[in-house]
């Protein structure tokens, strides 16, 4: 994957600024263009620890939260 060195250098400043690694500006980035950060805020929001899914529940939940997101996405295109 190409990433320009200016969009680069932005995310380091972004990262050391908020004590964040740079892979997780970007994915923070991308999450949020992408519009899955209300997703994963909606799925983890009011879980506690020992209420969390396991891999298999959590990997359907995320698929149907992607799929309700691109079916929602495409209904704003069409």
């Amino acid at each position: 994957m190409y990433i320009d060195d200016a969009l680069l250098r932005a995310a380091k400043v972004a990262a050391a600024r908020s004590g964040k690694h740079e892979y997780e500006v970007f994915e923070d980035a991308l999450r949020e263009h992408l519009g899955l950060a209300g997703v994963v805020e909606r799925i983890w929001a009011g879980i506690t620890p020992d209420q969390a899914p396991g891999e298999e529940s959590a990997a359907r939940i995320a698929a149907e939260e992607i799929a309700a997101v691109r079916g929602s996405a495409r209904r704003m295109v069409g």
